[in-house]
């Protein structure tokens, strides 16, 4: 009796593991996925955002892979090689600046930007108000009176010998009173210092009326008109191999401390408070369709990637084995043997 139980169960295995391998194989197995999807997708339009996962998950996602996810070193350096094929790839002597930015683009851009003129003009006045800015143009302008008194003023140019006159006396002078040129210096430095302040909100006036919102853009669209039609290759000269792979890995290197950093978090926190207060109770299929993801979409993707894995699967013997591993259980089931014996 248990000889006879046993042998159809084995049989009706053998019978479902072929009938499975058949349906999903060629037209069969495709109009099976193109079912799936249909269904699938019908689903999401009944199932809300919140209803399919939570913040709290997402966030667990993000931790979890962006941010504490060891990764290797090898990435850094395979980037920096797949950054060196692209830069020396034959498209990059064939494809002018303006082919990947249009004039028009450029110019949204550039309006823009001009359109940020109170972050600009405050830029230029933290510039100017600081220390390391005050102390160079206080340097500039001190060594260009010296050299104007003892090299470059109109007479010393004009009159034979005089400059060499003002050098000599300048060299008795330092010898008769030794110190003066600490006190003629700190002297110079000391008007400059009084100065400093007039100088510096003029120059601002000077750059903020310089950088106008029409000076920009003729600028900047002057340099585009000189840039615009020449090839990427050319605009790369002097960037090298390793000068590129170098950039790579100090951008990766940024990358692992940006992404541990509390800013970080905060950001990703605050974007998907914003997914979740916008399409929490939404259906699924609302959020899809505003990415673009649409039921046709997905069609043509399973059909492109999912029958070619099947088949490879069924070729390598993987998916029979897995529907073996699947169905020998239940054939094998007490239950199974039982309403065969009876």
């Amino acid at each position: 009796m248990a000889k006879d139980s046993v042998e159809p169960a084995a049989q009706l295995l053998e019978l479902h593991v072929k009938h499975e391998l058949a349906a999903l194989k060629g037209a069969k197995c495709r109009k099976f996925l193109h079912t799936e999807v249909q269904e699938l997708y019908g689903l999401a339009s009944r199932v809300t955002l919140r209803q399919a996962v939570t913040e709290e998950q997402i966030m667990g996602v993000i931790r979890r892979l962006v941010v504490n996810m060891e990764l290797d070193g090898g990435i850094p350096e395979l980037a920096g090689e797949m950054a060196a094929k692209v830069a020396a790839a034959p498209v990059q002597s064939t494809t002018r600046l303006g082919d990947v930015l249009s004039r028009e683009q450029l110019t949204g851009f550039v309006e823009e930007i001009l359109v940020l003129r109170e972050h600009r003009e405050r830029l230029i006045s933290e510039v100017m108000a600081h220390p390391v800015y005050q102390e160079l143009v206080s340097n500039i302008v001190y060594h260009g009176i010296i050299n104007y008194i003892y090299e470059d003023n109109l007479i010393s140019r004009s009159v034979p010998g005089v400059g060499s006159m003002m050098k000599f006396g300048k060299r008795m002078a330092t010898k008769a009173v030794p110190g003066i040129d600490e006190t003629f210096e700190r002297r110079i430095k000391s008007y400059l210092s009084d100065s400093l302040p007039g100088l510096i909100g003029r120059s601002e006036q000077f750059l903020n009326k310089a950088l106008s919102d029409s000076e920009l853009h003729d600028s900047i669209m002057a340099i585009w008109k000189g840039v615009e039609d020449r090839t990427l290759e050319e605009l790369q000269v002097g960037l090298g191999e390793i000068e590129l792979q170098e950039f790579v890995v100090l951008g990766y290197g940024f990358w692992l401390e940006f992404r541990q950093s509390a800013y970080f978090d905060g950001c990703c926190e605050a974007v998907v408070k914003h997914l979740f207060d916008k399409y929490g109770d939404q259906p699924l299929t609302e959020v899809l369709g505003d990415v673009g993801v649409t039921e046709e979409v997905i069609q043509t993707e399973v059909d492109t990637f999912a029958q070619p894995v099947l088949d490879l699967l069924r070729e390598e013997g993987y998916l029979e084995a897995l529907l073996r591993r699947r169905l020998t259980p239940f054939y094998s089931s007490a239950a199974v043997k039982k309403i065969l014996a009876d």
